[in-house]
């Protein structure tokens, strides 16, 4: 199990896994359409409470609305595989962590 804290409007390249990925909104809204690249009219809306099952190798991709946490379940590991890996952002780096004085 996995949950992602996703900050409002982030959103997620298209992908797939190689086992099912069952996704359950514990927070905000998550929207996920099918498809081999981005493509908002494909996106559909889940609220909390919502969940969808996504078949393994199903080329998927997301977006979401107001701060949102999700909760993926399934067999692991769990691996994304990037469908155009030059669309990925990568985190921004944490800052230096100071020592105390």
């Amino acid at each position: 199990m996995i949950r992602f804290r996703c900050a409002d409007g982030a959103k997620v390249p298209a992908h797939w896994h190689p086992t099912d990925e069952n996704l359950t909104v514990l927070k905000g809204a998550f929207l996920v359409g099918m498809g081999d690249s981005f493509d908002e009219s494909k996106l559909q809306t889940l609220n909390v409470g919502n969940f969808i099952l996504m078949p393994k190798e199903m080329h998927h991709f997301a977006s979401n609305k107001g701060e949102t946490i999700v909760q993926v379940h399934g067999t692991g590991p769990f691996k994304v595989n990037w469908l155009n890996p030059s669309e990925v952002e990568k985190p921004d780096t944490p800052a230096a962590v100071k020592p105390k004085s």
